[in-house]
């Protein structure tokens, strides 16, 4: 696995795709919490992050795929995942190196944000003043839900050897898991399953750690998810009908 592992993650440093997805976040969350009016935290005027958790997971959803959507399906239409299996790696191996790799890469672009708390907290009346529990609930929350994104955009990526084919995919099942079943709560039929319809999405989970709670429950949600996607990807590969 860290075979695959470091060749994927240096084979996304050696491309332009790493700091395109860097450079693409980064300036578009700086510019969502320091320049933008409607969205400003200089002009929202409470010393808190609620720009980056509220809009970060909707940027996610777009640029995650877009790392993940090369992952296998590029190997299919070059012709080399036939060669990569024949080497002496399991397809666990595989599913997990490259799974990894994005979700460093999602990492790396998370940690240059830190240095927005610290801007904040300064800014504050008095300095200091900003909820620290809660935004370190939203900064596990928001790592959990990219480590989602990623294994469903792996998936995705497994199923066909298109990477647009990959890439509006693993959008839309990403936007659908995040906020697609707070919408079908609103239809008003579901009378008292409102609340377990919910806690099926994302968004529920990612809300309750953004409190400031960290509890097992949500945690145990997210790892959830992210196992049950590898797995089905495993499935996928499996197959082997391609």
């Amino acid at each position: 696995m860290l075979q695959v592992l470091a060749k994927e993650f240096s084979s996304y440093l050696n491309s332009l795709i790493a700091y395109i997805v860097i450079g693409v976040f980064l300036t578009g969350m700086g510019l969502l919490m320091w320049m933008f009016p409607e969205t400003s935290v200089l002009e929202y005027g409470y010393a808190d992050m609620f720009t980056l958790f509220s809009l970060g997971p909707y940027i996610f959803i777009f640029l995650i795929p877009a790392i993940t959507m090369r992952s296998f399906a590029e190997e299919k239409k070059a012709g080399t995942m036939e060669l990569l299996l024949t080497k002496p790696l399991s397809d666990w191996d595989i599913i997990l190196g490259k799974y990894f790799a994005c979700f460093l890469l999602v990492l790396l672009a998370l940690v240059p944000t830190i240095i927005y708390y610290f801007s904040i907290a300064a800014l504050g009346n008095p300095a200091g003043n900003i909820d620290t529990p809660g935004v370190t609930g939203s900064y596990i929350g928001l790592a959990l839900l990219g480590g989602v994104f990623c294994a469903v955009g792996i998936f995705a990526s497994s199923v066909t050897p298109n990477q647009i084919v990959s890439f509006i995919l693993a959008a839309f099942l990403c936007y659908l898991f995040f906020s697609g079943f707070e919408s079908i709560a609103l239809v008003n039929v579901w009378s008292v399953n409102v609340l377990f319809i919910k806690q099926l999405g994302l968004l529920y989970h990612y809300d309750a750690l953004g409190k400031g709670l960290i509890d097992s429950r949500d945690l145990v949600y997210f790892f959830s998810v992210i196992a049950f996607m590898l797995l089905i990807t495993r499935v996928t590969l499996g197959a082997r009908s391609w």
